[in-house]
């Protein structure tokens, strides 16, 4: 059994207690009354097989979704959403302090020129995760158009490209993601530092992103008391079914005692129970902010 078996199994026995512990409840309050119901210990014993029965059915059989829109209007604010693109590069050792100034000197001239329709997000050093990597993130206010714009405009900037060139030289090898965000997040604003960060994530199963949506919806009330929340969004092009959740902490001892946190709130347990069952994989990063990061 794997560890995400083993989590499953946990969150299941929890919620389960919880649930014969009201049932024995029940039972008790009606002896003590001198009530007895055959009909209603019939009914909760039949809803006890049945909350069990949808358990385990949770973990194989997953629902589809009658509506015909599609998947990404339904998560995102609106039609003209923004777009956002997330790279990751994974850098030669001995070039990683070069490949840093390389984008700290050209990246922020993109950002502040209003020529392109685009925003550099954040840029970061992965410290825990992948080593000798670095992430940025990048909006298109406008969606495709902005993207295909601010493309157009680069292959015509005679410094961007000659960064692309030298960029080269240094990078093992490169990936990238078009994103959307979700409805229910936070859009990522600039932050004042230092904070370090962390990114989450999920490659879900394939159809789950709208139930994944539904839990995280409620979920995300309960993860916002520190301003940790920084942005939520899901892949358009890409590893397809992926999630990254981006989270803001003073430091690692913070981050502890935040998520630990979180478990005081009621209701947090079940949406883990419910939405560990939809991933098929994850992952988390712990991010260092470059200089030239909005995101410090």
């Amino acid at each position: 059994m794997n560890t995400l078996q083993c989590y499953q199994w946990k969150m299941a026995t929890r919620v389960l207690q919880r649930f014969g512990s009201g049932l024995n409840q029940a039972k008790n309050t009606a002896q003590s009354t001198g009530h007895i119901f055959v009909l209603s210990r019939g009914l909760s014993a039949s809803n006890h097989r049945n909350r069990e029965d949808s358990w385990f059915k949770s973990l194989f059989v997953r629902k589809v979704d009658p509506r015909k829109d599609a998947h990404s209007h339904l998560l995102t604010k609106n039609e003209e959403s923004n777009l956002y693109k997330i790279q990751f590069h994974n850098v030669k050792p001995e070039c990683l302090d070069a490949y840093n100034q390389l984008c700290e000197e050209t990246l922020p001239s993109i950002h502040n020129d209003k020529y392109y329709p685009c925003e550099l997000v954040g840029t970061w050093n992965t410290w825990y995760g992948e080593q000798d990597q670095a992430v940025h993130m990048w909006r298109y206010r406008g969606g495709y158009p902005a993207l295909t714009e601010v493309m157009s405009k680069l292959r015509q900037n005679k410094e961007f490209m000659k960064y692309r060139e030298e960029r080269g030289k240094m990078l093992l090898s490169r990936r990238n993601q078009l994103l959307l965000e979700f409805s229910f997040w936070n859009e990522p604003i600039p932050r004042k530092g230092p904070n370090i960060y962390e990114l989450r994530s999920y490659q879900l199963r394939p159809g789950t992103m709208i139930e994944w949506g539904n839990y995280w919806a409620r979920a995300i009330g309960y993860r916002q008391h520190n301003s940790e929340a920084v942005g939520g969004f899901f892949s358009q092009i890409g590893n397809l079914y992926m999630v990254h959740h981006l989270w803001a902490y003073k430091d690692l001892e913070a981050r502890e005692a935040t998520r630990n946190a979180a478990w005081q709130h009621e209701g947090w347990d079940e949406v883990v129970y419910y939405t560990v069952p939809l991933i098929q994989h994850m992952d988390s990063r712990i991010m260092i902010p470059m200089k030239a990061s909005p995101l410090q």
